[in-house]
């Protein structure tokens, strides 16, 4: 039996540190694909509590076809797309002609180059925020989680090719707003 059983088995049998565990092995993960659909702070707390409470839930429906971590993130996903829409604060799509105020970073570490690799960094986190709520959680779920293909179509109910198509989108929609900056920045 692996841990994922283990942990499972354990959390089912009422070992309320196995359920603790459990969270704490997990809240990154849920915390991550929250906080990419869902914007206000407290909301995003709220949502991942609720993620939690359905996973204890519907634990028994756990079936160990796809990894623990598929499967929790799964309803992490459709719990913060159903309180999104629920509010009403689904955006379609962002706007990434809104270019903010910052410089390119450069090789050095000096404390200026320091505050413009910040900026830079504030900049690019910007234009992520900015994406379409499907190619955001898409990014984080690659770059950030590490999933494979396979693993984010069982998450988002999309197909591997759609996965790897709204990856390509996103990321191309990024080169494009980075490049509009650079080529501003170059003529301030």
């Amino acid at each position: 039996m692996n841990d994922e059983q283990t942990l499972v088995r354990q959390i089912l049998q009422g070992d309320l540190r196995a359920y603790q565990m459990l969270v704490e092995r997990y809240q990154r993960l849920v915390l991550h694909m929250v906080s990419r659909i869902v914007r206000q702070p407290a909301d995003v707390e709220d949502v991942c509590q609720e993620v939690f409470i359905k996973v204890y839930k519907h634990l028994r429906e756990y079936q160990f076809e796809a990894k623990l971590s598929t499967w929790i993130a799964s309803i992490a996903y459709r719990t913060a797309i159903n309180y999104a829409k629920k509010m009403n604060r689904l955006p379609a799509h962002g706007d990434l002609n809104q270019v903010s105020e910052t410089r390119e970073p450069s090789g050095n570490s000096s404390p200026e180059d320091i505050l413009v690799n910040k900026d830079w960094k504030s900049f690019l986190y910007a234009q992520i925020e900015q994406l379409p709520v499907h190619y955001r959680t898409i990014l984080t779920l690659y770059h950030l989680e590490e999933l494979s293909y396979e693993e984010i179509g069982q998450i988002t109910s999309l197909p591997a090719g759609t996965v790897k198509n709204y990856l390509f989108r996103a990321r191309k929609l990024l080169k494009e707003a980075l490049q509009r900056h650079q080529k501003r920045e170059h003529w301030l």
